[in-house]
């Protein structure tokens, strides 16, 4: 299969996603016709050297011009006979929206539409990602949001889960998949510059535009990637790192002047 049939365009993607994803957005972009579909993208890890194929999801968007049940209807039964093929069960549905619902919303996702806007890959149609701007009142807003979850979660999880490593190592191998489009918000915010794309520089980074320690971040990343469990010890120092992260950067945060 050409990587360009039915007009996609996959050079930025490895072979390995190529075959993965190629039957899956093809039939996508020969499933809707009269100018119903706009755009198709690939987003997040994969494009990103933070990638693992055991572990990593899959992402795309697809954009309609209009969007109803009869078309969330139509792509699940696009989706369904490619779901059954994939050997990768780590394919995510898609995201389906309207180009309006990126204007309307923007005020809303603000990190969301700067991370899409960073990390992705349009495969079929207009780019409507690369040309976003985000407002950084906005923006400013949703990461006081997120990281007063972050540290209500925290409060939460480590109450839960204190007596059990194996459950509290795993919940912070997860938060680092939220942590980092967070973390991408809130170097634009303080700096208003291009945050970096993989997670290693984004925490790197944070720190050295904040001086907030963000060594705990680091390490449960890279333990994440080679899958190396964190000692009692080693959970108890990240919990308190973390929180500590977490309330600074509230502080930070309130105090930029937009």
């Amino acid at each position: 299969m050409s990587e360009t049939e039915g007009g996609l365009r996959l050079s930025a993607l490895s072979p390995e996603i190529k075959e993965e994803l190629a039957p899956f957005l093809n039939a996508v972009v020969n499933g809707f016709s009269g100018g119903q579909l706009h755009s198709v993208y690939v987003i997040g890890s994969v494009l990103t050297p933070d990638y693992h194929p055991k572990t990593s999801d899959i992402n795309t968007v697809v954009l309609l011009n209009h969007v109803d049940p009869e078309a969330i209807r139509k792509l699940a039964a696009i989706g369904k006979p490619h779901a059954k093929k994939r050997k990768s069960k780590k394919i995510s549905p898609p995201l389906v929206m309207a180009p309006g619902h990126i204007k309307n919303s923007m005020n809303v996702f603000p990190i969301e539409y700067l991370n899409i806007k960073l990390v992705h890959e349009t495969v079929w149609g207009e780019d409507l990602f690369s040309e976003l701007e985000i407002d950084r009142k906005d923006l400013r807003l949703q990461c006081e949001r997120e990281l007063e979850i972050m540290l209500v979660g925290l409060r939460q999880g480590y109450l839960k889960m204190i007596e059990d490593d194996k459950r509290l190592t795993e919940a912070f191998f997860r938060s680092i998949k939220s942590y980092v489009p967070l973390f991408r918000g809130l170097i634009y915010l303080f700096g208003g510059k291009t945050p970096p794309v993989s997670a290693h520089d984004v925490i790197k980074e944070l720190s050295t535009i904040t001086g907030v320690n963000t060594y705990a971040f680091s390490k449960v990343h890279e333990r994440k990637r080679f899958g190396t469990k964190l000692s009692s010890q080693e959970l108890d120092t990240a919990f308190e790192q973390y929180y500590e992260a977490a309330n600074r950067l509230s502080e930070l945060t309130d105090e930029v002047k937009i």
